[in-house]
C-alpha cells in the first residue's frame, strides 16, 4: 500500500511539476531553509536594541526658550553642533526654533548651512553660498521678495518664533547727531558777534554826518 501511495505521488511530482521526485524535493527543502532564516532573521529584530539615534529621535522636543533680542554672532551658538541647544535660524530678523526639523537643518542635513544665521538672501535667491548668508535684502527683485515672503510665510505657520536680532546701530551716526548741535550752537554765538561791527558801524555814521 505505501509503496503505490509513494509511487502515485512520484507520478503526480512529474505531471504537476515537470521535475524529478529528488529534484522536486531538493527545491522544497532548499525553500524551507530560506524560509526559516528569514523568519529567524525577521522574527528576532525586536529583540535587539535600537540604535542611540534612533531612540534620540523618538524623543520628544523640549518646549520653545524665548532668547529675546540677540546678536547675529550670538545666534551663531544654535547651528546644531550642540545637540543640547535648540537649532535657531532667522529671517528677516526674526528666529525661529527649527529643533524639529533637525534632519534637514541640523550637521549633515541639506539645508546646515542655513542654521544659526539670518539667511533671509540666500532663500530669496535659493542659494547655498557664503555670500549670500545673510540679512542683508537690499538690491533683490521683485520676485525673490515674493520667494523670500513664501519663506516666511512657510517658517510663521509652521514654527514657533523665540526671537529678533539686534539691529547694529553705526557709531558714526551718534558722532554726528552728538556734534550737529554743538556746531549750531558755535554758530549762534558768532552771529551776535558778526552782526556787532556793522551794527556799530550804522549808529557812527549819522553822528560823523551831524559833526561835519
Amino acid at each position: 500500500m505505501a509503496l503505490q501511495l509513494w509511487g502515485t505521488l512520484k507520478e503526480a511530482i512529474t505531471v504537476y511539476t515537470g521535475l524529478s521526485p529528488a529534484t522536486f524535493f531538493t527545491v522544497l527543502a532548499l525553500g524551507l531553509a530560506v524560509y526559516y532564516l528569514i523568519s529567524e532573521f525577521f522574527g528576532s529584530s525586536d529583540n535587539h536594541p535600537r540604535p542611540r539615534s534612533v531612540e534620540e529621535q523618538m524623543q520628544p522636543l523640549p518646549p520653545p526658550v524665548q532668547l529675546g533680542e540677540i546678536s547675529e554672532e550670538e545666534l551663531k551658538q544654535y547651528d546644531g553642533s550642540d545637540p543640547k541647544k535648540p537649532l535657531l535660524m532667522a529671517i528677516k530678523g526674526q528666529i525661529y526654533d527649527i529643533s524639529q526639523s533637525r534632519m534637514f537643518y541640523g550637521p549633515g542635513g541639506p539645508y546646515a548651512l542655513f542654521a544659526g544665521k539670518d539667511a533671509s538672501r540666500a532663500l530669496a535667491k535659493m542659494s547655498f553660498e557664503d555670500k549670500d548668508l545673510t540679512g542683508d535684502i537690499s538690491g533683490l527683485g521683485p520676485f525673490e521678495l515674493d520667494a523670500l515672503q513664501d519663506w516666511e510665510y512657510k517658517f510663521m505657520s509652521k514654527y514657533v518664533k523665540v526671537g529678533t536680532i539686534k539691529t547694529p546701530v553705526p557709531a558714526t551716526g551718534e558722532a554726528t547727531s552728538a556734534g550737529e548741535p554743538a556746531e549750531t550752537k558755535e554758530a549762534d554765538v558768532a552771529k551776535p558777534a558778526e552782526d556787532g561791527p556793522s551794527a556799530h558801524g550804522a549808529t557812527e555814521t549819522p553822528a560823523a554826518e551831524a559833526n561835519e
